[in-house]
């Protein structure tokens, strides 16, 4: 049986879901105060989440990156689905770094010292949008 993955991907997906897996068990149990301000920072780029408690926006966060980072770790999981939710949730993490102040140096995308956290998220967009990119090619093929 062939998995649904090309040897190509196995690399980039290792990378990014154990670092995503990482991330998301790392939030299971943080404090009140972690907690206050991962929320108060995604409220202020995304208001909209200002409806959600700060330990439930935590505890969504950390269970969709475990989720995330367990598809892109399972090759059972086309390539295809996971390029999706790379792509839309690191999309979510550069729409952060665009949004909130002092992570850019003035008039620049450069990323202050204080922003190099989330500037360096943009790896993982271009990995979810090259895996997109790459599985359309080989359906047109």
């Amino acid at each position: 049986m062939r998995l649904p993955i090309e040897p190509r991907h196995v690399a980039p997906r290792l990378a990014t879901g154990a670092f995503i897996l990482n991330s998301g068990m790392a939030k299971r149990g943080v404090g009140e105060q972690s907690a206050l301000q991962l929320h108060g920072m995604a409220t202020h780029a995304y208001p909209f989440l200002g409806r959600l408690r700060p330990s439930t926006f935590v505890r969504l966060l950390s269970v969709g990156e475990m989720a995330l980072g367990a598809a892109l770790l399972l090759p059972v999981v086309p390539t295809a689905v996971a390029g999706i939710g790379l792509t839309a949730f690191s999309a979510g993490l550069v729409g952060l770094y665009l949004r909130t102040p002092g992570m850019r140096e003035e008039g620049s995308l450069r990323p202050t010292q204080e922003g190099t956290a989330l500037a360096k998220d943009t790896w993982m967009l271009g990995i979810g949008v090259g895996f997109l990119v790459d599985e359309a090619a080989r359906r047109v093929r």
